[in-house]
């Protein structure tokens, strides 16, 4: 019997050997950020510079490998492999499933951008574009679509499977991701390689996470401010956090299928209600026309935009960007790997690597369009100077300013921040869950970790946010993300070795390769 499979499957513990150095290195992030809040901005600011500024061609490079290895475990040979046993049908419908996938995946960070992202690349356009000219105008309103597109779901596609596979196929009774790297790593010295990348995948969790927070809590304290007619303050925020923290614990608390679940289909509907209401109240012609545009560019330059780095005139817009974007989604892959593998017990590979991309490109095309079509309209139209308010009061008046410019504009204010609270919620309900679990010992794959550990974690991802917002830059916020993601490159690439190692030894044999011959006997007797 293999090493995992006779693993007891006892009441699962906290492991300390994760848990304790994760917290140390949290805490040593988040109280430098609360006490000098000034010079720790500095310092990963100037991080996150050397790194994009060497290793941003790694980063694309990373990016478009990781959708071409989805097409190839889509379309290939193994596609039809099922995660689980044979008659067993997926454990959440369709609907729960790709709910659950979509607000797990983006949270209120698609809020935080939605409105202003276009702005931003209205302002600096890529591709030597003019400032102003029609032209920059469509490719302000594609790139975001490129950002949050086939790529960055290819990012979250590409672990996801090796976990799923190790959790149904292989039947390992822990929920780790370091497990899933098995295939890939030494016998000596494994459990210590294991450990190390459990905690990197944390320090990722935390960081990915800590952004989206220091990107929405502003947002939120903005939409509060402009609805009720109030100054805004770090009060404010910190008082949002702090409503936000018993929200999540209480979710938490509750566990996967009670809290979770619950939150991302009442998610979806105010979605599907936040988009209709902006295309019937607002110019939906205008943004139908400009999305379907937006489409075609995105497509007719995939390959281009995707891995672009400007080194002739060696701007900024690559690594400030598309570097940016993916070093986020990376620094994601760890929590949403193990959550998506978690829920997709029962489904093919194909089944889960074109439902991650598709759907997950649906939603948030769908969102971003419609959002940045009618920020641009504004801007266009000179209804609203977006592009004033961006630069004098920062992305998170543009959100909360755009949106009061709609129709029943006090309305559209209630629905959005509600949106923002259960968006953030099941965002930290995942991260929380996902972080307990590898910080567990026999955890196994249909249990949930100790409570206590969830709502710890939530509190803390809350503690590293307060300690973001305390320096009040963007690019501080940026940065923790650019730093964390570094490790998890390596990480990626011993998930994918793991998976393929794992797939030949367990189906080579029963796959025909699609390659014809002739006998050496009739190759002589036609010479």
């Amino acid at each position: 019997m293999s090493d995992h499979l006779s693993i007891k499957t006892t009441e699962p513990e906290v492991d300390w050997a994760v848990f304790i150095p994760s917290l140390v290195i949290v805490l040593a992030c988040a109280i430098p950020l609360m006490i000098f809040p000034e010079s720790a901005a500095q310092f990963l600011t100037e991080g996150r510079t050397i790194i994009m500024s060497n290793f941003l061609w790694l980063y694309l490079s990373v990016g478009l490998g990781a959708f071409g290895f989805c097409m190839w475990l889509a379309f290939g040979r193994f596609a039809q492999v099922k995660l689980g046993p044979p008659d067993e049908p997926p454990e959440y419908s369709d609907t729960h499933w790709v709910a659950m996938m979509f607000t797990a995946a983006i949270g209120a960070a698609v809020l935080a951008w939605g409105f202003a992202e276009p702005i931003y690349y209205l302002q600096t356009p890529p591709m030597g574009i003019e400032v102003g000219s029609s032209k920059s105008f469509e490719w302000a309103h594609m790139y975001p679509l490129l950002h949050w597109g086939l790529v960055p779901w290819s990012i979250y596609a590409v672990p996801a499977v090796p976990i799923a596979y190790m959790l149904y196929v292989k039947r390992y009774p822990v929920l780790r991701i370091s497990s899933a790297c098995d295939g890939a790593l030494p016998t000596r010295g494994r459990n210590q390689i294991k450990t190390g990348i459990d905690i990197f995948i944390v320090l990722g969790i935390v960081g990915a996470v800590a952004t989206s927070l220091g990107l929405v809590v502003p947002l939120l304290s903005a939409m509060l401010s402009t609805l009720f007619g109030i100054e805004d303050s770090m009060l404010i925020k910190m008082t949002v956090l702090a409503l936000w923290t018993l929200l999540f614990g209480a979710s938490v608390y509750k566990g996967l299928k009670s809290g979770i679940k619950v939150l991302a289909d009442v998610n979806m509907v105010l979605v599907a209600i936040a988009v209709i209401f902006i295309l019937v109240a607002g110019p939906g012609i205008f943004i139908l026309d400009l999305t379907v545009n937006s489409i075609g560019l995105m497509f007719n330059n995939f390959i281009s935009t995707a891995t672009w780095t400007d080194p002739i005139d060696n701007g900024s817009f690559p690594e400030d960007w598309t570097g940016f974007y993916w070093a986020w989604w990376l620094a994601y892959t760890g929590m949403i790997a193990l959550f998506f593998g978690r829920i997709s017990r029962g489904r093919t590979i194909r089944q889960l690597v074109l439902g991650v991309i598709c759907w997950g490109c649906l939603g948030t095309w769908l969102v971003l369009a419609v959002m940045g079509g009618y920020s641009l309209y504004l801007e266009s139209t000179g209804a609203l100077n977006v592009s004033e308010i961006l630069s004098t009061q920062g992305m998170s008046y543009v959100n909360a300013l755009v949106i009061q410019s709609l129709p029943f504009g006090k309305f559209a204010l209630v629905i959005f921040i509600v949106l923002s609270v259960i968006f953030s919620a099941t965002t930290i309900d995942s991260s929380a869950y996902v972080i307990s679990s590898i910080c567990a010992k026999n955890l196994p794959s249909d249990s949930e970790p100790k409570r206590w550990s969830r709502v710890a974690w939530a509190v803390l991802l809350a503690l590293i946010t307060a300690g973001i917002l305390q320096s009040g830059a963007l690019n501080t916020v940026l940065s923790i993300t650019v730093l964390s993601s570094v490790p998890l490159i390596p990480i990626m690439f011993l998930l994918c070795i793991s998976l393929v190692r794992w797939l030949n030894q367990d189906f080579g044999h029963m796959v025909i390769r699609k390659e014809l011959s002739l006998a050496a006997e009739d190759l002589n007797s036609n010479s």
